[in-house]
């Protein structure tokens, strides 16, 4: 829920994802030069500020934009909602990515961790997106995650 909105994110496995009675669908953006994409920045200990840094340097120039907003879910739905066309974080906790990740596959979009493998609960890394954009996004990030922090 989004109480600033008004906006009740939902999905049933099988049945959809939907913003309050519409139903959602992932963007239809086929180039990642003309997506906008989230993301999350590291608040705690800061030992991953050098990998993020290095993941924003390779995803700025490639794309039309990079937000953040600060709540991983309400990222995860907007993808779900198409207002983002992407979202990569990493060291989320569960329950920062659970919903979220059932609105994406429900909207049809795709949902992996780093590797894009299924991991995600596990690594709290995600990588969230739509066919077209998934594949070039995560090639970027692993690309940058290399010179800061073994590829997962």
């Amino acid at each position: 829920y989004e109480p600033t909105r008004d906006e009740m994110y939902w999905a049933e496995k099988g049945a959809g994802a939907y913003l309050n009675d519409r139903r959602l669908r992932v963007s239809a953006r086929r180039q990642l030069a003309e997506s906008v994409v989230g993301t999350g920045l590291p608040f705690r200990d800061g030992a991953d500020q050098p990998v993020y840094l290095g993941t924003l340097a390779a995803v700025l120039p490639a794309t039309s934009g990079v937000r953040r907003f600060g709540a991983a879910a309400l990222d995860l739905a907007y993808v779900a909602a198409g207002r983002l066309d992407g979202f990569w974080e990493f060291g989320l906790s569960p329950w920062d990515i659970a919903a979220g990740m059932l609105l994406v596959r429900e909207a049809g979009g795709f949902v992996t961790d780093l590797a894009g493998g299924q991991k995600m609960m596990e690594t709290g890394d995600v990588l969230a997106a739509n066919d077209r954009l998934h594949l070039p996004l995560a090639a970027l990030i692993k690309q940058a995650i290399r010179g800061g922090r073994p590829a997962a």
